[in-house]
């Protein structure tokens, strides 16, 4: 078993624990995803301080950004903080070496082989939990020394693969015997006590700390999520082998065009580039490429990050220990 609702750590109250809790020493066994241009020092910080593992996300930034909002973060809180680094990035190499230098307490890794950054990661103390989208993947993170993995569904936002989170998570679990987190089309408890079903200690969530309260991306952007429906996202980029699930705006329908209408590869490639940025920061409508999950239709307010986690993990907790209703 890789997770209990029977630990008594808060006064002899029942509350919803996990090994990865025990590992990372957190409280809920929930993290925040690593959004690139959004996850900065300030929403990792409150998340990490509200009781889940709060994570920088390093994106296509250099090096030096990432050590200042590792050092905004850890001003903030004495909570472990994450860092997610992108491995596509120009800058993963500098990054590797300051989070190594840093001693950031988790790495999480995407969109590439973490494996040359492993030693001197793990020499430092740091605990790497790769995201994979495949069993295969998974087994060769195992074989590296991952401490435990994120087996991403294609709900989620951003980059995805091709196995939905339901199909990902218990073919992954079986795989290894690490801990897995559980991400990708999880917004709340129900959510999260499904993800433990399936075989996951914990869970990932981008979408819905992207209304918190302490995540500075542009107004607008929390706006298209409120006001998101079930069918608000689509798929592109499917055509150069990196899909990337979207809200369905002006430049998402216009890029899917241009993908099937024959464009070049590397015009098309340009036409995507800092869309992403022009969302997050400026909030550009008409040229912003907004990142978002399947869930976004399931965020409805603006609240404080801690309060995101408490609402979650007890609504999961609920869940939970009304299961054997279905057990006679």
């Amino acid at each position: 078993m890789t997770w209990t609702a029977l630990s008594k750590a808060s006064g002899g109250k029942k509350m919803l624990r996990s090994e990865i809790c025990e590992r990372l020493g957190i409280r809920y066994p929930i993290f925040q995803g690593g959004m690139a241009w959004i996850a900065d020092g300030r929403l990792a910080a409150a998340v990490s301080e509200g009781g889940g593992l709060g994570i920088i996300a390093a994106g296509n930034a250099p090096a030096a950004y990432v050590q200042e909002q590792l050092r905004l973060a850890r001003s903030l809180t004495q909570k472990p903080i994450g860092v997610n680094i992108m491995l596509l990035s120009p800058y993963a190499g500098e990054v590797a070496q300051v989070v190594a230098e840093e001693r950031a307490q988790v790495v999480t890794t995407g969109a590439g082989n973490p494996a040359k950054y492993m030693e001197s990661w793990k020499q430092a103390g740091i605990q790497v939990v790769p995201v994979v989208a495949s069993v295969a993947m998974a087994k060769r993170m195992s074989r590296l020394g991952a401490a435990a993995l994120i087996a991403e569904g294609g709900e989620s936002g951003g980059h995805v693969g091709e196995l939905t989170t339901m199909a990902l998570v218990p073919q992954v679990r079986d795989a290894t015997t690490l801990p897995v987190i559980a991400a990708g089309g999880i917004a709340d408890g129900r959510g999260m006590a499904a993800a433990l079903m399936l075989g996951a200690c914990g869970v990932q969530m981008g979408t819905r700390f992207l209304c918190a309260e302490e995540c500075s991306v542009h107004p607008v952007y929390k706006e298209k999520i409120l006001a998101a429906g079930d069918l608000c996202t689509m798929v592109t980029g499917k055509r150069l082998g990196h899909p990337v699930r979207s809200l369905r705006t002006p430049f998402a329908r216009s890029y899917m065009q241009a993908e099937y209408g024959g464009m070049p590869d590397q015009e098309l490639e340009a036409l995507g580039t800092g869309a992403l940025r022009l969302a997050a920061q400026e909030g550009d409508g008409e040229k912003g490429c907004f990142l978002a999950g399947q869930i976004a239709a399931l965020v409805k307010k603006e609240q404080p990050a801690a309060q995101i986690l408490r609402e979650v993990a007890e609504e999961a907790e609920i869940i939970l220990r009304e299961a054997s209703k279905w057990v006679s």
